[in-house]
């Protein structure tokens, strides 16, 4: 069946292989060259808005358009790092214009065009729905190698490390938990809840070129599991012929080594109709051992991951995108031995092997009207050992005899079509775009030990239909309304899911927003439910109840975007609240603890509870020299009844392991384009975090307690230099600098076999020293 599911997104090629014939054209010509600085740029972006008709500038700087269509129209001029540039054209039959386009660089992306709001392009001020933009330039200043190390640089977002030994890590959003949150690659649904306990580490940054999220149930529109946000990686398209490799050296502590290597090569056809980019990615990564008990709080990692994208325009209305990628990780964690990991006191080893893929197919007939066919897929095949030896005797070698060595299988796919259709003069007041879809999500995983007689054979089905209307009522005034119909197997009825987002522009610095939206989470296993946990001398898992019903929310919230762009400078800031009310909360309890001290939590339902907070995010760039950008996120999150969450302790209301204050800033200084500076930070308040005891062993506590965690701030200082070596036309980047700047990190870590994976928090790493050399052109 692994095999069907990626044969099946390739026949799509074969339902598009008819070309359209094209239309005629007059001999309208634009020829012109597009400068930045006095120096000519190449590969802009150069086409007619409203039409299909577009080039791009060559080698020099120049382009032509030819056999266009005659009238009135606007040229575009867009390329990615300098803001858009539109001139008006009149074009006439047999005649040649020259248009000339001077960018400006744009050092903040104030109206970039997204995606992932509303399903269909969009600028970030037209967007009734608020989208943040997480670039590649901003990736690459915060020093980070993955994915997961990235995203806590945006307002809301917040990534936890979760295991001592294995190290999983999840993304919350606005104070709600990893299973919260929908991961899209390329805007596909195949992260899959496996998939996200360690996917956003394996992920290397090299691949994106910008991540979008979508905070709050506004992004409702993508199903089940999308109450707390979106967050859309988008892999990179070829914009030019180019290259890069990168080597990243990182000193964990003092004596841990962190090595990476990205390689990144982007080729386009001769007539910039098909192109590709293609990455490879090798990490290895040294277990780090914190508190010398010879068991480790970061695991070893080996990662070799490779991936193409690329796109085939196969006339002026059909393009093709396809993309595919392979990774291979190994990682252990526990007591570091060399060895089989049975032999380890307490260990955890897995072995991943992961296939990703999609193709998208869209026609564009006419400026009004666009059709997309998609399909995607993901497999996941896991070899896994997690245990924990007794001290000896017949237990101990009845335990070697069989130890728990575990194997799983996840595979997931994806299809679905879009129709979008814009017309003109709605009801007498401005453009309506209106989208229809209907996709179909399978998820089947498949995760056995049977020394623990742990099983979880789950297959996830949902089929999903929604409508959205997009009405551009005036300049300053857009509706955005829609609904999603969703068919769960797992849950009995029909679930319908609104969603109503009003923007007023009161002038053209300041945007209002507003939003209501439903959403549902089905009763499955996700994430953190498949993760074996070490607690009290024994393992520790998670079972569903057995009358768990699917949960329910409803989402409000309210936000002000400003920003004032001058010659010189630009400032703004956004200013957002948010409330969300989940019914039937799906609540963790411990159930039992057996003879052998394993523990066993049940996921039952709760009753209501409320997240509400406010987000501030403040942005400036002075002069092209020096910017700055911050986000800090208040917010509350509780139970109406108190989880019991230990036998031994009393219930709370709060959520576990969710600080009420967290927050990020970079502060960048470019004096020259040979010299850069990045200082940036993660702040995260103080939480409560359980910490499961074990009487009468040294390496951890009598019993179970709520700790309340102290404050963390992670600092990052990176320096950059670049060399251009105008012979071969390339430049080389040497950098370096120190992460966890202030060394603040945990030093109350459990000690020995028998200690509380689970008890973990602030950042991920102590203080490291890295450096690098980029080569690229």
């Amino acid at each position: 069946m692994n095999k069907i599911i990626f044969i099946l997104p390739l026949l799509l090629l074969f339902f598009t292989s008819h070309i359209f014939a094209q239309d005629d054209h007059s001999d309208a010509v634009i020829i012109g060259h597009v400068v930045s600085k006095g120096e000519h740029i190449p590969f802009v972006n150069i086409f007619l808005e409203g039409t299909k008709y577009g080039t791009t500038t060559d080698v020099t700087g120049h382009y032509m358009m030819v056999d266009l269509p005659v009238g009135e129209y606007t040229l575009v001029a867009k390329m990615i790092g300098y803001k858009e540039d539109k001139q008006q054209v009149v074009l006439k039959a047999g005649e040649t214009v020259e248009i000339k386009f001077d960018l400006e660089e744009d050092v903040i992306h104030m109206d970039e065009v997204v995606i992932t709001g509303t399903k269909t392009f969009k600028r970030q001020t037209e967007s009734a729905v608020i989208v943040n933009v997480l670039d590649a330039k901003t990736i690459e200043k915060v020093a980070a190698q993955t994915i997961s190390e990235s995203l806590s640089f945006q307002p809301g977002l917040r990534m936890e490390t979760d295991c001592q030994t294995c190290n999983y890590t999840q993304l919350r959003m606005n104070g709600l938990g990893g299973a919260y949150s929908q991961i899209l690659i390329n805007g596909r649904s195949v992260f899959s809840p496996l998939t996200g306990l360690y996917g956003l580490e394996q992920l290397p940054t090299e691949m994106v070129e910008r991540i979008e999220v979508v905070r709050g149930g506004a992004s409702a529109l993508y199903g089940s599991s999308a109450i707390g946000g979106t967050v859309n990686i988008i892999t990179k398209l070829p914009q030019r012929n180019a290259y890069e490799v990168t080597t990243n050296n990182t000193i964990i502590g003092s004596d841990a080594l962190d090595y990476n290597v990205n390689a990144t090569l982007t080729a386009l056809s001769q007539k910039r109709n098909a192109g590709m980019v293609l990455y490879a990615f090798h990490r290895n990564r040294d277990a780090f051992d914190a508190n010398d008990d010879n068991f480790s709080e970061l695991p070893s990692i080996t990662n070799n991951s490779f991936g193409i994208n690329s796109f085939f325009q196969l006339d002026e209305d059909q393009k093709i995108e396809a993309n595919f990628s392979s990774t291979h990780e190994y990682r252990f964690g526990g007591e570091m031995i060399d060895g089989p990991a049975y032999l380890a006191q307490q260990s955890e080893e897995r072995t991943h092997d992961v296939i990703m893929g999609g193709v998208d197919y869209t026609y564009t007939p006419n400026m009004h009207t666009s059709f997309v066919l998609y399909g995607a897929s993901q497999y996941t095949k896991r070899k896994h050992y997690t245990g924990i030896a007794p001290d000896g005797g017949d237990d101990l070698q009845d335990f070697n005899n069989a130890p728990p060595y575990g194997n799983s299988k996840n595979y997931t796919y994806q299809f679905g079509a879009q129709l979008n259709h814009a017309i003109s003069d709605f009801a007498g007041a401005g453009t309506n775009i209106f989208t229809f879809g209907a996709e179909f999500v399978s998820d089947d995983v498949f995760d056995e030990i049977e020394a623990y007689d742990y099983l979880i054979d789950q297959t996830a089905n949902n089929f999903g239909a929604f409508v959205q209307s997009d009405w551009s009522i005036t300049q300053k005034t857009t509706l955005l309304a829609g609904i999603r119909a969703d068919k769960h197997n797992f849950v009995d009825n029909l679930i319908l899911n609104p969603r109503v987002s009003l923007l007023m522009k009161p002038n053209l610095n300041t945007q209002l927003r507003l939003s209501w939206s439903t959403g549902f989470r089905a009763p499955q296993a996700f994430d953190a439910d498949m993760h074996i946990a070490f607690a009290g001398g024994g393992i520790q898992t998670i079972q569903l109840a057995d009358n768990l019903e699917e949960e329910r929310s409803q989402s409000l919230s309210a936000s002000l975007n400003w920003d004032k762009p001058n010659e010189k400078h630009i400032i703004g800031f956004t200013i957002e609240g948010f409330y969300t009310q989940l019914k039937d909360a799906f609540i963790l309890e411990e159930l039992a603890t057996d003879a052998s001290g394993n523990s066993i939590l049940e996921k039952r339902n709760g009753g209501n509870s409320n997240v509400y907070g406010a987000t501030f995010e403040a942005r400036a760039n002075f002069n092209r020299t020096l910017q700055l950008e911050t986000g800090i996120t208040l917010q509350k999150s509780q139970y109406d009844e108190a989880v019991a969450w230990s036998e031994e302790l009393p219930g709370t209301k709060d959520y576990l392991r969710t600080p009420e204050a967290y927050g990020y800033y970079t502060v960048t200084w470019t004096p020259d384009k040979r010299f850069s500076a990045a200082l940036s930070g993660v702040y995260t308040g103080s939480m409560l975090v359980p910490h499961y005891g074990l009487a009468g062993d040294a390496g951890t506590i009598e019993q179970d307690e709520l700790f309340e965690s102290p404050t963390f701030m992670d600092m990052t200082l990176k320096l950059g230099y670049t060399i251009e070596l105008e012979r071969i036309d390339s430049s080389i980047e040497i950098f370096g600098g120190l992460t966890n700047l202030l060394d603040d990190y945990q030093t109350d870590f459990d000690k020995g076999k028998n200690r509380d994976s689970g008890y973990i928090y602030g950042p991920a790493k102590p203080r490291s020293v890295f450096f690098g050399i980029k080569l690229f052109n």
